[in-house]
């Protein structure tokens, strides 16, 4: 969990980054001004889940609650009008969402029938990890950067491929 954390207070500072020095453009201000609340808000969640007492009674509740809270943030930030100069990252935008809604519904899985399913816990944090990768490559190339390790492949991609 620390490591994530280490993540979420990267990506924060980074939105941090971006939304500093720009300029007027009503369009550019919004998207800064939604970027800023939705790392804001992932990393208030991610506050949550690693405050929660994992000897408590309502541990697995809590942590449901929270990441069922993330879903909802991820599903909001595929909805972002992305400017014009990054129209190509709104498909993967939605694919972290995507990747978000499988890992959050894995998890739910993973936790049903007041027990726990290690192999659907492990398939869950797989899918939460790909969401955050993409929330990562986003915020680097709106930087202007980009990511030495990106390998990923949007589904725009495969089909032109074919």
């Amino acid at each position: 969990m620390k490591k994530k954390t280490a993540l979420l207070l990267t990506t924060l500072l980074t939105c941090t980054f971006l939304l500093t020095g720009c300029g007027e453009d009503k369009e550019l201000t919004q998207f800064k001004k939604d970027m800023d609340n939705f790392c804001t808000k992932i990393s208030e969640i991610d506050t949550s889940i690693n405050g929660i007492d994992a000897d408590s009674d309502n541990a697995v509740e809590e942590l449901l609650t929270h990441l069922d809270e993330l879903k909802v943030t991820f599903n909001e930030f595929a909805k972002f009008d992305f400017p014009e100069e990054f129209d190509y990252l709104e498909s993967i935008a939605q694919e972290a969402s995507d990747y978000m809604d499988t890992a959050v519904s894995s998890y739910h899985d993973a936790y049903s029938n007041d027990s726990y399913n290690e192999y659907t816990a492990e398939y869950a944090q797989g899918n939460y990890s790909r969401a955050y990768k993409r929330i990562q490559i986003i915020i680097s190339f709106l930087h202007g950067e980009t990511p030495e390790d990106v390998n990923i492949t949007t589904v725009e991609d495969s089909t032109a491929e074919n």
